[in-house]
């Protein structure tokens, strides 16, 4: 059963318990414990949550009237953990923050407030219940996260998704590219061309793990973290 390390946030209960029934075994990972290397080295995935927002001073912005910030350390740790994840090709899922933070390590920038940036934003702050869907999402044709979402998407290419967030990614990290939109542009998901696994979306698929929903992304990314050989 492949280990995966999941960066901790204040609600754990759903990541660990989609992993679980993906196959894999979780396990809490946070700032202060061990370094990424010696972490590296002993699982076989690694899984970005939701949280506060990425400190901007890290994309080279000032903080937004709005800006919410993660727990101490938890960025600095979550940075280094991505870039030595990345650069030793272990399969990797980054979840609402996750994705924002994955964007960021790699190079690029965010919206640091959709309402007051985005002109024509839809709603993407929907906070209860934790499974409602918000919006649709446009996704690629041809991507990995097309590929995995086959059986979820009613026409191919379109699928429903729940929304916590008020930050989105901006700039597009080198070597990343986008694979899906909500209507008004956001972005909702990236992935890395040529990765083991390397996924990011905006919405919270852990949500849906008592339904089934997104379950298909979770199996995935256990499915590459089994076949890494360390």
């Amino acid at each position: 059963m492949p280990l995966i390390a999941i960066a901790q946030n204040r609600r754990m209960s759903d990541y660990m318990e989609s992993v679980r029934r993906a196959g894999g075994e979780p396990v809490e990972v946070a700032a202060g414990g061990e370094s990424p290397e010696h972490l590296l080295a002993r699982v076989d995935g690694v899984m970005l949550t939701g949280g506060g927002d990425v400190d901007p001073m890290l994309y080279g912005d000032a903080p937004h009237t709005t800006f919410q910030p993660a727990e101490p350390d938890r960025d600095a740790f979550e940075i280094a953990l991505t870039r030595a994840a990345i650069a030793a090709n272990v399969p990797f899922f980054a979840i609402c923050r996750g994705m924002q933070l994955l964007n960021v390590a790699m190079g690029g920038t965010l919206i640091q407030d959709i309402p007051s940036q985005v002109p024509g934003a839809l709603e993407h702050s929907v906070p209860e219940p934790r499974a409602h869907v918000a919006h649709e999402v446009w996704v690629a044709k041809g991507t990995r996260l097309s590929e995995l979402l086959a059986d979820t998407m009613e026409d191919g290419e379109t699928c429903h998704v729940n929304s916590r967030h008020h930050q989105s990614v901006a700039k597009v990290a080198p070597g990343f590219e986008v694979t899906a939109t909500s209507p008004d542009g956001v972005v909702e998901a990236m992935e890395m061309p040529g990765a083991v696994f390397c996924i990011g979306v905006q919405w919270h698929p852990e949500n849906f793990w008592r339904t089934g929903e997104f379950r298909s992304l979770f199996e995935g990314f256990v499915a590459a973290a089994s076949a890494r050989t360390r």
